[in-house]
Formats: C-alpha cells, structure tokens, sequence
C-alpha cells in the first residue's frame, strides 16, 4: 500500500490524476496507519538538544515507509502553482518536518513519541489530501490548532500552536484579542515533542474570547535571536489568518518563558497592551553569578548583555502595564526583584504577585489574581499616541517608542535617553542624552497636535519651527545633531554615507536575525592553519543553526554566487581574498585589509596563515544589508540560556593556533566595536 501510494503521488503524474489521486488520500491515510501499527506492534516499547533514545531498526524502517506517501504529496504542492495550496502549504509541511527531522536526527526522547511519530504522519496526510482538493477546513475550525509558516530568515518551516476560541465565527469580522504565550525550558522539545503538545494542550491560560498564541521559538534559546523573530513572524501570520485587535495583545510566559517575556516587554513596550512575566531571569551577571567567579567576563561581553539584559530598559516599562509572578519559595523569584530594583530607580514601582509558599510554579489563587489583572488590561487595550513618551537604549537594534524613533547614536552600549511630551496643540519637549537623530512619526488620522498651527519642537533647549500636521492627521519629523547643534533634515538624509543606523548596527549576531545566506570558498591554502579553522567554522554554523535554532541554512559557493538573487539577505562570507572570489572583490572595501600575506587591522599586523579576521559591516555590493566574514552566532556554550549571549562584538582577530573551546572560537588577540560611522575605534 505504501508503494502503491507513493507510485500515485509521483510528480511526474498529471494534474488531472494528482486531483483524483487526492481525493482518495484519505482511505490512503487510514490504510498507512493500520500498515504501521501492524509494522511496529513488536517494537518494545539542556542549551543543546538532548540526545535522543536508540531507534529500533523495525521501526525506523517503518516510519521512513510510512513518511514515503507525504514526502510525495509534498513534492507535489511544492510544483503546484495554485496560491491556495501555496498559501497553506507550511500547515502540511510541518508534519513532515517533525518527524523526518526526529529520524534524520535520532531526536526520539521516548518509546511513546514511534506512536506520536505515526499519527503526525496521519494528520499531514489528511492535511495534504484536503488542500490538494482545494480545501484547508483546519483554517477555519475553533480549539486548539498547529499551524506553520515559511520564516524569512532561512526559507524553513516553523510550526506555532495556537488556541481559536468557540466564539470565534470566520465570517463575523470581529476583531478579537490574541495572548501570546512563551513556553519553558526544555531540552528534548523537538518540532515533533512540540506539535504533539500543542494538539493536545491549550496551555495555562485560555482567556474567554482570546487567540492563544503558543510560539515554537526555535527550541530553548529563551526566545532571543531567531527565536525573538520567530516570535513577531508567528504574530504576523496569525494576523494575516484571523481577526487580531493590534491594541489589545498581550505576552506573557513563565520560566524560560518568563524570561522572554521580560525581554519582549522591555524592548517592544509599545506593542502590548499587558505583560505578564512568571520566574525566568531578566539579566545575565547577577543570574549566572558571574563577578563571585575567578575569571570575569572581558570588557565587550559585559557591553554585550546591554543587548538583552531587561532591568537595563526597565525605563521603557513606563508604557506597559506589567503584572509580574514568582513562587514565594522559587530561586527564580530573583528576577523579579532585579526588575524591582530597576524600575525603582525609574520612579516606578512593580505589580509583582508572590505565591505564598510555592516552588517554581503557579500558586492557584496567585494564578487567578495574574489572570484578573491582565484580563483587565486587555480589555483597556494599549495607548497608540501618548502625550508622554519615555524611552531607553543601548542600540539601535532596538530604536524607538511609539511615536519616536532614533536613528543615531553619539556611542552605541552606552545609555541612551528620550523624554518626549506634547504640549498643547502645537508644541513637543524632547530630551535626550547620548542621541544624535530621531524621527517623529504618527501616523494618518493619529496626530493631536493642531494641523492649522505651525508646530514647535524645543529638543534640549533648542527650539525648531517643523513642518505642519497634514489634512489626514499623519505628522513627520526628522531631526539630527550635528556640532552640538540640532537641526530639521529631509528623512533619511543626514549628510553621512556610513553610518549606524536602525537595522544596521552590530553586532556579528545581528546578521542572523534576518535573512541570510552563507558563501563558502571553492578554494583552498594547503597546510594552512587558518583556512582549516574557517572550514570548520563554516561547517560548525550549518550544525548549530539547526541544532539551535531549527532551520536549515543556505549554503552556495562563491563561484556559484549570484548577488541579484540575494539582494534581500546579508551575506555571511568565509574564507580570504585567496580562497573566496566575494571576499576578493570586497576587500578593497573592508576596514580590515589582506596584504603581502599578513591581515591588518589599523596598526596591527597579523600573519594570515594563523590567523583569522571575523566581523560584520554593512555590504559594500549591497549597503543596505551586513557582510560577514567568517563567523556564525557567536555563542558557543550549552549552559543556561542566560548564557546565550553575544559573545563577540563587531570585529575580532582570530589566533587559530589557540584551541576553540566551548567558550571561545580561539585566541582573541584583537577586538572591538567599530565606531558610529563603522570606523576601526582604537
């Protein structure tokens, strides 16, 4: 029955047979199921993934059978030029992702996930069935939904949960409110673990009248990096799917979902209307306890946790209602009193409810409390235009708070400040520390200020007469200092070619939070100490990305390389000016040059058969997205997810003949920030 199957879903068969085969899935599917319980009814039965149980071959063999009839029809909906099956077809492919992941992988953690194997199996084929007909009823059906989409970053399929409530009517309009809901810790949650708990489990809050968003989040990486991505792409696709009210979304989690949640609350404050952090952790030192140990971190990691440590932009908290919980009895409750002390020195006091006596859980009535107040707050929904904004930052990957936006930094990592207020109809008050542009932007219908009176912005101590608010309500303003001195420019124009700017910043991390591709060497230096690093370096990237974040990456040959097909995407480049044909043409335009055999870095010089360059900077060929060279995420430990961190700022050099540990790629011999204007900063 299963070659049977797989000789009729043959995509070299018609159209016309692939409809009629379609619609006989169905019996197919059920037939499929009896063949694997009779096939494998005499099988007995932390940071990285946890490694998997042995696979009995019996077994094995069965569900690589079994998966033969899907892999067909999804070759088919990938040929197919229907919009419909394209639009729905990540809602198939994710089955056969899960568990052909599981078995490539050896990622099966118990005996009972042969038997999950088999029923994803099911449910894909039933899915297929559906759509190559012209049909995707699980679109439309109340209760609990897994759902998939194709990520921007690496073209791979992630899979989300998602519980529809009973009164959600397809046809009604009616705008609803979605709760996203970030999940714990744990080492062993393959796609497949995933799917079959989402199918199963509505989570720990299903608020009346709500969308519970349950992201995947890429595994356990405390939903930071690409999981902090997979989190806004499974919004925007649940948003693209049903009825979402964008004023009254809600994050909330506990454990490793807490602490997602108080990274996303602090540095997307204006997008929820409530945040509801449970335990986790909300910074690294203090967690990790890392100034009590012997060796401490070096100056530019201490920097780089101003990236995602949230009692640093605690500030920002000033518009976002937060109910924080912690077990009375929970280590965990540390974060919450970090945050604590954070907002206390913002002027602020935090809404933290305490179970009395409870461990690393949910105190029932505790529980009902968060849940009251949150449910409040929905109901009210987040202010779209206050007339006070308030922000911090320490980069501007992270640049703006509803209605203002930088767009420069005097010193990125260090504090940067906004206090904004509009005062009466036609007067701003900004001030700022450690800001060099912004933009001030509302959008049509949003702006209070008088459109019949010439508006006034008094930025520390200055006073600006700008433009008008225009006849829809929309108003926009770009300022930039210059001298000591701020001055109205054109948008987008501040008289500096290079800069850093929103989008284009740094670190070396910061490349893998959007779309990319790697370009590996077709050449090669015999004997070379450096140019065997960078090979394992590369190959390192293409394990990790998938071991840690669940996708495949895309690899193509230098000589192979095509730029107009990748104008969306930065480039991460490996190899020399000898060894990578890209690298050759960039060179001339890189502030880290090759030259008579030796790499030089301002002053430095190093011999490059030991040594390596890694950094990021904007591309040269396509200014708008970075280059890398030779290098991947740059954390390399598998401990605590407080842990995964950047690890590398944006240039180093690379003392290859200084073994790579778990910590480290090598011996850092040079390294650092290049300035605002991506300038070596010595």
């Amino acid at each position: 029955m299963l070659l049977q199957a797989h000789t009729m879903m043959n995509p070299n068969t018609s159209k016309h047979q692939c409809r009629r085969v379609a619609g006989g899935l169905i019996a197919i599917v059920q037939c499929c199921l009896i063949t694997l319980l009779i096939s494998t009814s005499n099988v007995d039965g932390q940071g990285l993934m946890e490694k998997g149980i042995e696979i009995p071959s019996q077994t094995k063999r069965a569900l690589t059978e079994a998966l033969e009839p899907l892999e067909a029809a999804v070759e088919y909906i990938h040929q197919s030029e229907d919009p419909f099956v394209r639009a729905y077809a990540p809602d198939v492919l994710i089955y056969l992702k899960a568990v052909k992941g599981a078995l490539d992988a050896n990622e099966f953690h118990r005996a009972a996930q042969f038997e999950v194997a088999e029923q994803l199996i099911v449910r894909g084929l039933e899915r297929a069935a559906l759509l190559m007909n012209g049909k995707a009823p699980w679109a439309r059906q109340t209760g609990l939904v897994v759902r998939g989409y194709r990520s921007r970053l690496d073209d791979s399929i992630q899979p989300y949960g998602l519980v529809v409530p009973e009164s959600w009517q397809a046809e009604a309009g009616q705008s609803h409110r979605l709760d996203v809901w970030l999940h714990g810790r744990d080492n062993s949650l393959t796609e497949l673990k995933f799917i079959d708990q989402r199918e199963r489990s509505p989570g720990q809050f299903t608020p009346d009248h709500t969308f519970v968003l349950h992201p995947y989040g890429r595994f356990c990486n405390a939903f930071k990096f690409a999981g902090e991505v997979d989190v806004f792409e499974a919004m925007a696709h649940v948003k693209e799917q049903y009825p979402i009210d964008e004023d009254r979304v809600s994050v909330r989690g506990f454990s490793m979902g807490g602490a997602g949640c108080w990274h996303l609350a602090v540095h997307y404050a204006d997008r929820w209307a409530a945040a509801a952090p449970g335990a986790g952790f909300a910074e690294s030192a203090d967690y990790l306890g890392l100034w009590k140990k012997e060796t401490k971190p070096t100056w530019y990691e201490s920097k780089l946790w101003r990236l995602y440590d949230a009692d640093e932009y605690a500030l920002n908290l000033f518009h976002l209602p937060t109910v924080a919980y912690s077990g009375g009895a929970d280590k965990q409750i540390q974060a919450a009193r970090m945050m604590e002390l954070a907002l206390e020195r913002e002027g602020m006091q935090l809404a933290h409810i305490i179970g009395p006596d409870t461990g690393h859980r949910y105190h029932p009535e505790a529980k009902k409390e968060v849940e009251r107040r949150v449910d409040q707050l929905a109901s009210i929904g987040r202010q779209r235009i206050p007339h006070k904004v308030k922000m911090t930052t320490y980069t501007l990957k992270y640049p703006g708070m509803h209605w203002v936006q930088l767009t420069g930094l005097e010193r990125h990592w260090e504090k940067a400040v906004v206090h904004a207020e509009i005062q009466g109809d036609a007067v701003v008050e900004l001030k700022t520390k450690n800001v060099t542009g912004l933009k001030l932007t509302m959008q049509a219908g949003e702006c209070p200020l008088d459109p019949g009176a010439t508006p006034v912005v008094n930025i520390d101590g200055q006073s600006l007469n700008v433009d008008k608010v225009e006849t829809d309500l929309s108003w926009n303003v770009s300022l930039a200092k210059q001298d000591g001195h701020w001055k109205r420019v054109d948008a987008g124009n501040r008289g500096v070619l290079l800069r850093k700017k929103p989008g284009l910043q740094g670190p070396i991390d910061d490349a893998f939070m959007d779309r990319f591709v790697i370009v590996k060497p077709s050449g090669r230096v015999s004997r070379s100490l450096s140019d065997r690093w960078i090979r394992r370096e590369q190959v390192r990237l293409e394990q990790e990305w998938r071991e840690q974040f669940r996708g495949e990456a895309r690899v193509v040959s230098d000589l192979e390389f095509k730029a107009d097909q990748w104008k969306d995407a930065n480039w991460i480049l490996f190899g020399s000016p000898e060894t990578n044909a890209l690298i050759k043409q960039m060179a001339p335009f890189l502030p880290i040059q090759w030259r008579a055999g030796n790499i030089r870095v301002g002053e430095h010089v190093f011999d490059d058969t030991r040594h390596v360059p890694v950094l990021i900077f904007p591309n040269p060929m396509n200014p708008e997205k970075y280059v890398v060279l030779n290098s991947g995420f740059t954390f390399r430990g598998y401990g605590s997810n407080a842990t995964q961190v950047a690890r590398l700022p944006d240039y180093a050099i690379i003392d290859t003949r200084v073994r790579a540990t778990s910590e480290t790629p090598g011996g850092i011999v040079v390294t650092g920030f290049f300035d605002e204007h991506w300038q070596l900063n010595f």
